[in-house]
């Protein structure tokens, strides 16, 4: 039997118009609710939580992708690597374009929710309505730079839904399979409020709630209607366990099923076991560090763009990720197809380091770090090295470990990190969603009015424009002077490994998302 180290022990869309239409395979039934096996899952946190676009973290995807359904669902699992990016119908059977801003949706009929109800456009008009994820005062602000691009949604009939964007928008499709497109029940949330709905809330995935505790485990049970077949576990517990080597003891001890977040160095110790797998996925999604330019420092940018030239990001891949974690070409990313901008490379140059801190008159002032020791795996190492990089070039910086998000984040915050999604297979999908105006940061005010200025203008641009020269150009204007002012920059895109329980069939994808779904969870005939 392998042995765990030291370490371990120590941790305690086109326009043109389209119409698919589909019939869901049939999956084998997994028998009586009696003979499914449970399944339980030990991750590293639960969110607070479960309303889905309410709870956009990694660790709240996780749980909700299986309590929730989209009308138009993205093929993950279609690609080797689990990061497929083509559509196929889920609650809709079909959806015709009819014009660049115009969109039809037919609903599956006989879909039923966790409470009976019959999936209606009345549900979906009350998912994207002005208030919850649109407007000024919405119930759920996260959802503005996903859906403030509709103008309308409107229930043309029971089973027909049409969305009209206020501008001509290629990914309308992308984002009704993504962030914050989840449905919703009408009645149940009418009936709860938002409060009682987000902690309970009531969809048409294949578990529902049986209850939530951010800080102890979140249980499911099978909803046995679910559209697409009966799902193969009787019960799904995500149990929090925030200690690496507990997770692993409760899984060689067959606690738990699966558990998240193991680190590169751990694969081949924790895989050695007979009877795990480790299986692992690059994410769509980069670790960042943000950099707060009203601190009275750090507002020259030159200090910030030092800070950028200053990093060695192959060799943290090299030496924390063991060469698993990937450097992206800057916020560009192949997924975006003939939107990637090729040649395209984030800088390290340690000598305009320098000279940058001398031409900003640096004198050593003192620049403080902040980070949480395990919510991102590697992210107390990765600051550790970094401190050093940057005292390498004169920079002298501190690091600070807190408890939580708001800690790290609050006042007196000069640098702290923070992850990007690529959450739709376009520049829209993750620059913009996360720099943009209607993304945390801007929200924050951690970059300068001016700069922030020119970028939003380039981004309302790129949203309304079509022609793919046209948009491919404005994403490198984008990405230029979001380089320059470097509120932020890239370190890599994380390695995210699983360890299961080697008999159980299930593949991760390169989101967060846990897809519990019957096609991507079987077990062993008993």
């Amino acid at each position: 039997m392998p042995q765990i180290n030291r370490r371990l022990l120590l941790q305690g869309a086109a326009l043109t118009p389209f119409i698919f239409d589909f019939v869901p395979q049939a999956f084998a039934a997994a028998g009586t609710s009696t003979k499914r096996p449970e399944f339980t899952v030990a991750v590293a946190a639960l969110p607070p939580t479960l309303e889905p676009a309410r709870e956009l973290s990694n660790v709240g995807t996780r749980v909700t992708y299986s309590i929730f359904d989209t009308l138009i669902r993205r093929d993950f699992l279609g690609s080797p690597d689990g990061g497929g990016s083509q559509l196929k119908p889920h609650l809709a059977t079909s959806w015709e374009r009819v014009s660049a801003s115009e969109l039809i949706v037919k609903l599956r009929q006989g879909v039923k929710f966790h409470n009976g109800d019959e999936l209606t456009a009345e549900d979906v008009v009350y998912t994207f309505r002005d208030g919850r994820l649109r407007g000024d005062k919405a119930q759920i602000p996260g959802g503005k730079p996903y859906f403030g691009i509709l103008a309308d949604v409107t229930a043309i009939d029971p089973y027909t839904v049409r969305f009209t964007t206020k501008v001509a928008d290629v990914l309308l499709e992308q984002r009704l399979a993504s962030w914050c497109s989840w449905i919703v029940n009408k009645r149940a949330y009418e009936q709860m409020g938002f409060d009682a709905y987000s902690r309970a809330p009531v969809a048409t995935g294949p578990y529902r709630v049986v209850s939530h505790n951010q800080n102890d485990a979140t249980v499911l049970e099978a909803f046995d209607d679910y559209f697409l077949g009966t799902p193969t576990a009787r019960k799904v517990t995500f149990r929090a366990v925030p200690e690496l080597a507990a997770r692993v003891a409760g899984l060689v001890s067959n606690e738990f099923d699966l558990i998240t977040n193991i680190p590169p160095d751990q694969v081949a110790i924790i895989g050695g076991y007979d009877d795990i797998d480790v299986r692992s996925v690059v994410l769509a999604n980069a670790h960042v560090l943000v950099f707060d330019n009203h601190d009275k420092l750090l507002s020259d940018k030159r200090i910030r763009q030092a800070l950028c030239f200053a990093i060695d990001r192959q060799k943290l891949v090299d030496t924390l990720w063991l060469g698993k974690a990937e450097v992206p070409a800057s916020h560009n990313y192949p997924e975006y197809g003939q939107m990637f901008v090729e040649g395209r490379k984030l800088p390290f140059d340690p000598q305009k380091a320098k000279a940058l801190l001398a031409e900003a008159g640096y004198k050593g002032e003192k620049i403080v770090y902040k980070t949480q020791s395990s919510y991102y795996t590697n992210a107390l190492e990765a600051a550790q090295v970094l401190v050093e990089m940057w005292k390498a070039v004169g920079i002298n910086a501190t690091l600070q470990v807190v408890e939580t998000s708001d800690q790290m984040k609050g006042n007196g915050a000069q640098i702290f990190n923070w992850s990007n999604s690529t959450r739709l297979p376009d520049p829209l999908g993750a620059l913009w969603v996360a720099w943009g105006p209607g993304g945390e940061m801007q929200a924050t005010d951690v970059w300068s009015p001016e700069s922030r200025k020119v970028f939003t203008e380039l981004g309302r641009a790129l949203e309304a424009e079509t022609d793919p020269a046209k948009r491919k150009a404005l994403f490198v204007k984008m990405l230029d002077a979001w380089e320059d002012e470097a509120p932020g920059t890239i370190l890599y895109q994380p390695f995210e490994a699983y360890a299961i329980k080697k008999s159980i069939e299930w593949r991760p994808t390169t989101f967060y998302f846990m897809d519990l779904r019957p096609d991507n969870l079987r077990f062993p005939q008993a």
